[in-house]
């Protein structure tokens, strides 16, 4: 039996192990901000050096993208995923043991690397995993079960934190142990997951074809090999160039660009709970709570943008799209200007 083409309960293999790379890729993403109070105990950083890692990481990964891009286009998927996943993990065990605070700054470097070649990966999978009418709920499954990996995440690290294990500070055992699970999970997708890309054009293939194939190898075989690399990465460059000319495109990215922020700030929400005075068990709850919401909210959205895309075909989704931001926008001001910042508030916060 091909473990790569079984399926486990009718799912895919291959897909019960994209969505379990997500959940440990979205876990590992929570870790500093869950445990920022004590990184900055630990390094004798202020606030504004807590930020300076994410906005490291995050400069990294927006760099990074456009690469990780070319990679998901020209290589097999599930091997790019493990050379990122490596970077990744070398840079969590890193940040968990460093000494000194540039160290762990090169190490958030690393990992914003890593993070950007995996996730285009991950998505595209998804993307072809699913056909265009269920699509979003494709897309909304991996959302929810990406947050139950951040929810994991945040309150292991969170609850660890407040701990020594063997001498050891929690938070520092928290980076190896996510580290350690992300390699298992990186190795399990490198040997088990097949890119649908090939699923596709393998059902198409009859003896005829792979006789004809035979018969190309050979012709093939004088070309450069360098050459044929060299026009694949410059037709994935005009192809991009392309991309960028078009206004819905340069729109998504004026709206990414200033959504991205609040979320940015979103994430140190466990420091910022403790630092309104609730412990570290409470704040871990809080924000586990905050972070179901989201995974709910993407299933749902998911759901209802499929319908509303067969509704309206050109704006459904753009519709469910701007109902999520106004009414985030919304909750935002309850939860950040209305609810008195005190620990008597823990139920108005839950």
């Amino acid at each position: 039996m091909n473990i790569k083409m079984g399926k486990l309960c009718g799912i895919s293999i291959s897909l019960i192990l994209v969505n379990l790379a997500t959940m440990m890729q979205r876990a590992d993403e929570k870790l500093i901000p869950s445990v920022a109070k004590e990184v900055k105990e630990t390094f004798n950083a202020n606030l504004s050096d807590i930020g300076y890692l994410s906005f490291i990481r995050n400069i990294v990964q927006g760099f990074a993208s456009p690469l990780a891009g070319l990679f998901v286009i020209s290589y097999d998927r599930p091997t790019v995923f493990a050379i990122g996943s490596f970077c990744w993990v070398l840079s969590t065990y890193a940040v968990g043991a460093s000494q000194y605070f540039i160290q762990a700054t090169l190490g958030v470097a690393v990992n914003g690397f890593g993070h950007a070649i995996v996730y285009p990966v991950l998505q595209s999978i998804i993307a072809d995993s699913f056909n265009d009418s269920s699509r979003g709920f494709g897309f909304g499954l991996w959302g929810l079960i990406g947050t139950v990996g951040a929810i994991f995440g945040s309150v292991l690290a969170t609850v660890m934190a407040g701990h020594d294990f063997l001498g050891i500070p929690g938070w520092r055992c928290a980076f190896i142990l996510m580290a350690t699970m992300s390699a298992i999970t990186g190795v399990l997708v490198f040997l088990f997951v097949t890119d649908p890309r090939k699923k596709k054009s393998s059902s198409f293939v009859s003896h005829d074809h792979e006789r004809d194939d035979e018969r190309t190898v050979h012709k093939t075989k004088n070309y450069d090999a360098a050459t044929i690399m060299s026009s694949v990465w410059t037709e994935s460059w005009m192809a991009i160039k392309d991309v960028t000319k078009l206004r819905t495109f340069q729109i998504i990215v004026l709206q990414g660009t200033v959504g991205s922020v609040p979320w940015t700030a979103m994430v140190f929400f466990t420091m910022w709970f403790e630092l309104i005075g609730f412990d570290h068990d409470q704040a871990a709850i809080l924000n586990g709570i905050f972070a179901t919401g989201q995974a709910i909210g993407s299933l749902v959205g998911g759901i209802i943008a499929d319908k509303m895309s067969r509704v309206f075909p050109n704006s459904g989704r753009l519709i469910c799209a701007q109902f999520s931001v106004f009414m985030g926008a919304i909750f935002s001001i309850v939860l950040l200007r209305m609810i008195p910042q005190s620990v008597d508030s823990y139920y108005i916060f839950l």
